[in-house]
């Protein structure tokens, strides 16, 4: 014999996985420092939303999701400089997979690493020369910036960005 329909327990509503899973913030906080000729953190290019300043040395920029910026980081001690290191992040979206890059919270997609004072001039020159087209770099498309730290990693001649390449770009919708 069944019970009636009264009797029995109440059906157990589920809720979807991503609301019981903690969102991540859902801005990239980028910490940037100077302290003079020791530490020099600083954006070659971005556009914060925000930028907070906590001390005379230390500030914090935050970027909105799919934001593309440029970190240069430069460490020095008594004997010279001890640490070049050029990095181009987006921002991440939540449930994003993100890489762990110390400063950088909660995480960040790494478009370009250049690390030694040769790569990070190269990668400085790129940016100059795109620049120089009167093209923003936070608009360049990031299939370039992954593109120039391949070739960097491999020894072989960057790729250069051209008015047209950009145009392209830009005509899929701006996105990768």
């Amino acid at each position: 014999m069944t019970a009636p329909v009264s009797y029995l327990a109440p059906a157990v509503r589920q809720t979807p996985l991503q609301a019981r899973v903690p969102q991540r913030p859902t801005r990239m906080r980028v910490s940037l420092a100077f302290v003079e000729d020791r530490v020099n953190v600083w954006l070659r290019f971005g556009r914060p939303t925000v930028e907070i300043v906590l001390d005379r040395w230390r500030r914090v920029a935050m970027f909105v999701p799919g934001t593309v910026c440029c970190r240069v980081k430069w460490i020095g001690n008594i004997s010279g400089t001890a640490l070049w290191q050029l990095l181009v992040m987006q921002a991440p979206t939540p449930f994003e997979d993100t890489q762990c890059v110390a400063g950088v919270l909660p995480g960040t997609r790494i478009l370009l690493r250049a690390d030694g004072e040769a790569q990070v001039e190269a990668v400085l020159a790129v940016i100059d020369a795109i620049e120089a087209l009167g093209i923003d770099p936070c608009t360049v498309a990031a299939s370039y910036w992954r593109k120039v730290g391949h070739r960097l990693g491999a020894g072989l001649p960057l790729p250069v960005y051209t008015a047209e390449r950009h145009a392209a770009h830009l005509a899929r919708g701006g996105e990768e």
